[in-house]
């Protein structure tokens, strides 16, 4: 029988920011903007088209009505790198703290038993129907049922069949394309500037309805790896089997929060440079719990705009008064505790 051993992984020293100017940072998370664009714009077009038609006013169903919803909470963003393998069941632990998904976890949370407050969904492909239940125990129509208890966060754009496939609360939010005569030609439907800035993807946009649509700080981090699993026997880009772990093409390495090399595509690098800036320019505190992956990671070491610890850690903070309930409740008990 073939040996096994634990690793134990310390996090990197700590630097003062980035290696890199934050203009790098925020020119390398919009580099390839206008080939989004190009690529898109006719599909989001068409698709936000045909979601007015159904919906009728997008005011009527705007993610403006959760503004403030949440003020001065702490909020988990999570996004669906592998990690949440590792963790994502340490959310059973949570005793109230709002979750914000990335819609593709759906299937994942709900199999363990967690879930999550509120799921977004950002692109306009149909892809994200399949993402629902890829990889999950159920059967697609199972996990569609299971949405008769969630809250949907979704671009207009968001391809149609979505938003009808989706039986519980669906609330709509615009979001800033770099084109002008796009931005035009969508006032012609309807003006709905309740925009969500996203950096090119759905974590973003999770990150930004905490920060400026709820109120929330801090900012916890889960699954924002940005990079692929390196561990078993092949890489995963995601918690769970899925069809991008057949062929990963050309990839990069950057390094993780461990300091050790991680393969990922340029594109994810991308975006977790959108994420750095962020984290470095706009004032809150911002946890990253993913337990692993690049975000806020440089060879140099972990920038200190992040704090870096494990999740059971964040949610000690929010639960220690757990340890006086009993005394609390029943003055006359035996047990006598302090927390410090």
């Amino acid at each position: 029988m073939a040996s096994t051993r634990t690793v134990i992984c310390e996090y990197q020293n700590t630097i003062q920011g980035p290696p890199i100017s934050t203009q790098q940072l925020y020119g390398n998370a919009t580099a390839n903007d206008k080939v989004t664009v190009d690529s898109w714009r006719q599909v989001w077009l068409s698709n936000i088209q045909a979601n007015h038609k159904k919906y009728g006013s997008f005011k009527e169903h705007s993610i403006g009505k959760l503004f403030g919803k949440h003020q001065n909470q702490p909020c988990i963003v999570v996004g669906s790198g592998p990690s949440l393998k590792i963790n994502a069941e340490k959310l059973k632990k949570n005793n109230g703290v709002v979750v914000v998904s990335c819609l593709h976890n759906f299937h994942f949370l709900e199999d363990l038993g967690v879930g999550a407050d509120y799921y977004v969904s950002l692109d306009a492909g149909e892809v994200t129907i399949e993402e629902v239940s890829e990889g999950g125990s159920k059967s697609a129509d199972e996990y569609w049922e299971m949405t008769r208890h969630g809250t949907l966060l979704a671009y207009v754009g968001s391809p149609p069949k979505l938003l009808e496939k989706w039986q519980g609360e669906v609330l709509l939010f615009n979001a800033p394309i770099p084109d002008s005569a796009f931005e035009a030609e969508i006032d012609k439907i309807e003006k709905f500037h309740t925009a969500i800035s996203t950096g090119g993807n759905v974590l973003g946009a999770c990150l930004y309805i905490a920060k400026g649509i709820f109120g929330c700080n801090p900012i916890v981090f889960m699954g924002a790896d940005f990079s692929f699993d390196i561990y078993g026997d092949k890489h995963r880009f995601h918690a769970w089997d899925s069809k991008y772990d057949a062929n990963l093409g050309h990839y990069i390495h950057l390094t993780n929060v461990f300091g050790h090399k991680v393969p990922t595509w340029q594109s994810y690098a991308n975006f977790k440079s959108w994420f750095d800036f962020v984290c470095c320019k706009v004032p809150g505190v911002w946890i990253n719990c993913t337990e692993g992956g690049c975000l806020g990671s440089y060879p140099e070491g972990n920038i200190v705009q992040i704090k870096y610890m494990d999740l059971l850690d964040f949610f000690s903070m929010y639960q220690m008064n757990e340890h006086l309930r009993e005394q609390c409740e029943n003055p006359e008990t035996n047990i006598k505790k302090v927390l410090f």
